[in-house]
């Protein structure tokens, strides 16, 4: 597992290192707008696997993901007028917004047919983007556990399936906030 201050992405070679680490998808610890997350690109469908596994997640809960843009919202979510503006105001933030799906790949499908969407603006999510890639992601924890604000924290299953850290430090204790934008009534799922 190679740790990697968010700092020195700004360094081409490192950020080029975890450019091909996204787009090969690798597990990754990596920082967001709230706590530390772990993921991977979604085309790799055994390290999805491993991260259910890892967490200890009911493979039925679906995990959020980081998309590239509210382009790429609106061309694959269901929004109606109201909840396009309001996503507008919310992302890029520490928001989730659980949406009805149009078409997605496989590997997000639900029962329910939603999928949690984020985006984050940050140096390493900006290289997800650069990419298109769609990034499956979920707390830096076991499920039903504490939320990990800090690496040193990280669950010893966790750090066994990832290759790359980025850290920034301590982050704060909260995790994002959920909106369930599947109709025009707004609900918070998670304050």
């Amino acid at each position: 597992m190679k740790i990697i201050k968010l700092k020195d992405l700004e360094n081409p070679q490192i950020a080029k290192e975890v450019e091909e680490a996204i787009k090969r998808g690798d597990i990754i610890i990596h920082p967001t707008d709230t706590v530390y997350g772990i993921g991977c690109n979604i085309e790799n469908e055994s390290n999805v696997k491993k991260l259910y596994e890892a967490k200890k997640r009911d493979p039925k809960k679906p995990f959020s993901v980081f998309v590239p843009s509210l382009d790429w919202i609106h061309e694959h979510c269901v929004l109606s007028q109201v909840n396009s503006e309001f996503i507008k105001s919310l992302l890029p933030g520490p928001y989730t917004a659980i949406l009805k799906y149009k078409s997605v790949p496989k590997v997000l499908e639900t029962s329910e047919k939603t999928i949690g969407v984020r985006i984050v603006k940050n140096r390493f999510f900006d290289l997800a983007r650069k990419n298109n890639v769609l990034f499956i992601t979920t707390s830096l924890n076991i499920s039903g556990e504490k939320n990990v604000i800090k690496i040193e924290d990280t669950p010893e299953e966790l750090k066994q399936v990832a290759s790359i850290v980025i850290d920034v430090g301590e982050l704060g204790h909260r995790a994002s906030r959920v909106f369930d934008l599947t109709t025009d009534d707004i609900r918070i799922l998670r304050p």
